[in-house]
């Protein structure tokens, strides 16, 4: 089975200047990644842009649709920014692609070494090999549906929509 890792940029893929005090973008870390998870899957991994979500438009989104439907692969893993990976999800899911598509991220930098992002990789992989067709999120050991999730930024995680509707309500 391959597995086609898009990168898009996002915490994930940002380095700290110590010159400037500011993140900023050199070259994704996925490579690496893959080596120190020992990973043994069959991984392409394509640069498609390295933009923090924020920054994101339509026309990063399409070309972010435009590369899950040219990929030749039907199993695909997205790195993404958490700002707006949920507004990515669904246009995908909207674009009805017929392909597993996981998009993840990390709330702290790789590059920083205490960072969630080489969990959330190795657990997006796993969920990409095992979930049927459609546009998924993997954060933190969990997955959700595109249609059904939220970033709550109150506490930095991502809930399923209906969870926290309801966490929201008994507050």
């Amino acid at each position: 089975m391959s597995v086609r890792v898009l990168v898009t940029g996002g915490t994930f893929d940002k380095e700290y200047d110590e010159l400037t005090g500011q993140l900023h973008f050199n070259t994704t870390h996925l490579p690496e990644m893959l080596r120190r998870g020992r990973c043994m899957l069959d991984v392409t991994v394509e640069v498609l842009m390295m933009i923090d979500s924020l920054d994101m438009k339509d026309t990063h989104r399409q070309r972010i649709v435009q590369a899950c439907r040219d990929a030749a692969e039907s199993r695909l893993v997205i790195t993404h920014g958490t700002d707006t990976m949920v507004e990515t999800a669904r246009a995908l899911e909207a674009a009805a692609l017929g392909k597993t598509i996981v998009l993840t991220g990390a709330m702290v930098p790789y590059a920083f070494g205490s960072s969630d992002g080489l969990f959330n990789l190795g657990s997006a992989l796993s969920f990409v090999q095992s979930l049927p067709p459609g546009v998924y999120l993997a954060m933190n050991g969990r997955y959700f549906t595109a249609g059904n999730v939220t970033k709550n930024r109150q506490v930095g995680v991502f809930e399923e929509q209906d969870a926290s509707a309801n966490v929201t309500a008994a507050e």
